[in-house]
């Protein structure tokens, strides 16, 4: 299916959710001098909203301006706010604003001038009912929560063909653009997006849908255009903010931007998109939970450390936990239910994934990301190619099912995208543990890579079982990948790999226990291959029957322990050789 013919079913999907007689009944207001309590729990809805309701009544005259609208026109709304006492005491509800939410009218005007009077009043909740609210950029203010309540959805309306207007334009960033991709270093450009604010929210059951957005490649609009939208949620140095409990479908070329916020929660959402789901770019403390990703076309969570803030800011005190990521069905189907697999060869190389980089200026410091759930997608990536440093690095309790490329990549490059001078970043410290992986392709195997003169230091994984395809020939056994140290960090950019476990250059002091690797069909390569590796310790490790367990090249202080059917050996120093495996390993121990 392609992705216009998803976005047709999901926009009647999201049509037949608003239809006209439940937006009117929603909108439906008692008349003026005749409210009390029971009717204005009925006029605002129920649930959190209706314990609001109790604590006072409308006044006349706010009623008297909030009356039934003529039927809109597909032209954009009023724009004229009532008083900010139009509606429960903290509450301003979109349509008493003039909004339609019939899904063509564009209702911009109408949600900020919402927004402006909850600012105005001191903070708020605006309140979107049950409807589809067409709309450009939505400016999220100060101590304002966006309440998306059941059957609302906020729609990114598409740009005008002619006469200007569209989305908000661009701000300039012309000094750091060449350091990153433009969708970086632009946050104006969006359908919702607030910038130096604080103790703000999006919230609730409902839907954000950015049809009309760019994803920045391809057909359709460029961002770079007038009036292009290119992201459904930008946040910049912000602080104390919440999104939780909503979908986001479509999202452009982020479905969430945000760079320089400081005690973020992101929690219990749903993303079924056609990029990056959610990128959290040079921004500390922030916790990622419960939150689901369909992402075919790039990564689903990706943390970064760019330079769109014009320094090199790390990304600091992280966590992921409970999530699921994938990218093996099409568009929209997760978010249905449906989850209609992408037809043979339709999707070869999805993504999916989550990843620390490769925008890496900044860094990465003390990140835990456990429990979550791999499935018909590329695996771990922890990368830093422009200078940063990565450190502090905790993985547990991981799945994967159906893994597109190698189920763990760990890259150090000297891409240095950046200004001139900056330092090759360091890479150390990475704990990987409680990894189950099945059916993984068997091309690229799990990686560590550093490059010349400048190691990975201090990697440990234990507790890990990998499945793959198996296959690999003689041929890929004697393959040497390129180093390719100034390129874009991806797994597939090294082609094929000689080992079909786990592939270790330019490496320090890294620790392998109680690890397994199973080919579903005989594999040629050897499971581990070491080369330029100073400091390896492998205990109960075992691989394919049949093959080496290790290739080493170049390597020096090397032991293996309990690692079946090799016998115990100690190497200081190793220029060429192959561990094979022995007849009886139970016993033997071998001083070379």
């Amino acid at each position: 299916m392609s992705l216009e013919t998803d976005s047709r079913t999901s926009a009647q999907t999201a049509q037949e959710e608003a239809k006209p007689g439940a937006v009117e009944q929603s909108a439906e207001l008692p008349p003026a001098g005749s409210v009390n309590r029971r009717g204005l729990i009925k006029a605002v809805g129920g649930g959190i909203l209706g314990a609001l309701a109790v604590q006072e009544v409308l006044a006349p005259a706010a009623l008297a301006s909030t009356a039934r609208q003529p039927a809109a026109e597909p032209s954009p709304a009023r724009s004229s706010a009532p008083a900010p006492t139009a509606g429960v005491a903290g509450v301003f509800d979109v349509r008493a604003f003039g909004a339609t939410g019939d899904g063509k009218t564009i209702d911009t005007q109408a949600i900020n001038n919402a927004i402006d009077a909850a600012a105005a009043a001191g903070g708020g909740t605006v309140r979107f009912s049950a409807g589809t609210y067409a709309s450009f950029s939505i400016h999220l203010k100060s101590n304002v929560q966006l309440y998306l309540g059941p059957g609302a959805t906020i729609l990114s309306a598409d740009t005008p063909a002619t006469g200007g207007g569209g989305y908000d334009p661009a701000e300039p960033n012309t000094q750091w653009e060449a350091y990153q991709d433009y969708g970086h270093n632009h946050f104006h450009n969006s359908l919702i997006w607030g910038e130096s604010i604080e103790n703000a929210s999006i919230v609730g059951p409902g839907r954000i849908w950015g049809k009309g957005l760019s994803k920045g490649y391809g057909p359709g609009p460029k961002a770079e255009s007038s009036g292009v939208g290119n992201k459904s949620i930008a946040l910049k140095l912000c602080r104390n903010i919440t999104l939780r409990d909503f979908s986001i479908l479509q999202g452009g070329h982020f479905g969430i931007l945000a760079t320089g916020v400081e005690n973020l929660t992101i929690d219990n959402l749903r993303i079924d998109t056609n990029r990056d789901g959610m990128d959290i770019d040079c921004c500390r403390d922030v916790h990622i939970s419960n939150c689901s990703v369909n992402s075919p076309w790039d990564d689903a969570i990706v943390l970064k450390s760019s330079y769109a803030l014009g320094e090199a800011r790390s990304c600091d005190d992280l966590t992921i936990t409970n999530c699921f990521v994938c990218a093996g069905y099409q568009l929209g189907t997760m978010l249905d239910a449906t989850w209609q697999p992408f037809p043979p060869g339709g999707r070869e190389f999805k993504t999916g994934r989550i990843k620390c980089g490769t925008e890496s200026n900044g860094g990465f410091r003390n990140i835990t990301i456990a429990n979550c759930v791999f499935d018909n997608c590329q695996g771990l990536a922890l990368e830093t190619v422009d200078g940063a440093l990565l450190e502090d690095i905790s993985i547990t309790n991981i799945t994967m099912r159906d893994v597109s490329s190698a189920p763990i990549f760990i890259r150090l490059g000297r891409r240095m995208r950046g200004p001139a001078g900056a330092a090759i970043g360091t890479l150390r410290r990475v704990n990987i543990s409680n990894l189950v992986v099945s059916n993984s392709a068997s091309r690229l195997c799990s990686m560590i890579l550093g490059i010349p003169d400048h190691v990975i230091e201090d990697v440990k994984i234990s507790d890990v079982f990998i499945q793959h395809q198996g296959a690999g020939t003689a041929d890929d056994a004697a393959f040497v990948p390129a180093e390719d140290e100034t390129v874009y960090p991806e797994p597939g950019r090294f082609q094929r790999m000689p080992a079909n476990g786990f592939y270790i250059r330019h490496a320090k002091n890294v620790e392998f226990r109680d690890v397994e690797i199973r080919a579903i069909a005989p594999d040629a390569r050897p499971t581990f291959g070491l080369a330029q590796v100073e400091g390896a310790e492998f205990f109960n490790v075992r691989g394919p029957a049949n093959v080496p367990v290790f290739a080493l090249e170049n390597v020096t202080d090397f032991r293996a322990f309990q690692c079946k059917r090799v016998p115990d050996t100690e190497l200081d120093q190793v220029k060429e050789k192959t561990l094979l495996p022995a007849a009886d390993a139970s016993s033997a121990f071998g001083k070379m």
